[in-house]
């Protein structure tokens, strides 16, 4: 079985994200990190080499496309308005 058939979304979206064309929605993060059997935060890590192990990716801003950081940034401030909302 596939990440993406784990995740029930396509695998052209998973390969979307993995380039960093896409970001994906919180409970997307929350599929793929259940199918990794890992906890979600994890997934913003880079495991590349010795030196960046756990570095955050706020430290490798160029990993990240343009679009993937302005599609987080618009997810992240849709997701606190709907909790601020509920507040």
């Amino acid at each position: 079985m596939t990440l993406a058939d784990l995740c029930e979304t396509s695998t052209s979206y998973i390969g979307q994200i993995e380039i960093g064309n896409r970001f994906p929605s919180l409970e997307l993060i929350e599929k793929i990190a259940n199918a990794l059997q890992i906890r979600p935060h994890l997934l913003f890590f880079i495991e590349s080499d010795e030196d960046t192990l756990g570095q955050p990716l706020q430290d490798q801003a160029d990993i990240m496309t343009e679009a993937a950081k302005d599609e987080l940034i618009k997810r992240l401030t849709d997701a606190i308005r709907r909790i601020v909302k509920r507040v």
